[in-house]
């Protein structure tokens, strides 16, 4: 009898892991559903969440902001004092490379030039004081599908 209760709670927790919505929020698809706390566009990078956020309507090519908020999976924000960062954008015709620096809490931030182009990509790579560096890449303005619909 002892070992169907253990078969039985093995199945009930397998269950319940399986069905955990956090456990879903891994990929990038599920990510540009949900709304990102600062207006960027959520990635997963190793352990953590990167929330980019880019200025969306600079017309013109000129020096703006790119910051990156730090997060766990659970979105507890994650220190980045001591982290390094760099950001690489192609925006239209236009590549960028920008060092992001630690600004505040969980925050990196950093300059370059570019425009608010729907074609923008950016790769962000994030090396947290102590830790291996995690990168992840971006469409910041694209259209989603949702958005679409």
């Amino acid at each position: 009898m002892p070992q169907i209760r253990t078969l039985i709670l093995a199945l009930a927790s397998t269950a319940c892991l399986l069905n955990s919505p956090t456990l879903l929020a891994h990929s990038d698809e599920v990510l540009d559903t949900q709304k990102a706390p600062n207006g960027g566009q959520l990635r997963m990078a190793g352990p953590y969440h990167f929330e980019l956020v880019v200025i969306s309507d600079s017309k013109e090519v000129r020096e703006n902001p790119i910051v990156v908020h730090v997060t766990d999976h659970a979105g507890a924000r994650v220190p980045t004092a001591g982290a390094s960062a760099t950001a690489t954008l192609l925006a239209g015709k236009v590549k960028a490379t920008s060092t992001l620096a630690p600004d505040g809490d969980n925050r990196l931030k950093g300059f370059a030039k570019y425009a608010s182009t729907s074609d923008m990509k950016v790769v962000v790579t994030v090396t947290l004081a102590g830790k291996a560096a995690e990168q992840a890449r971006f469409t910041p303005l694209a259209v989603s599908q949702q958005e679409r619909r």
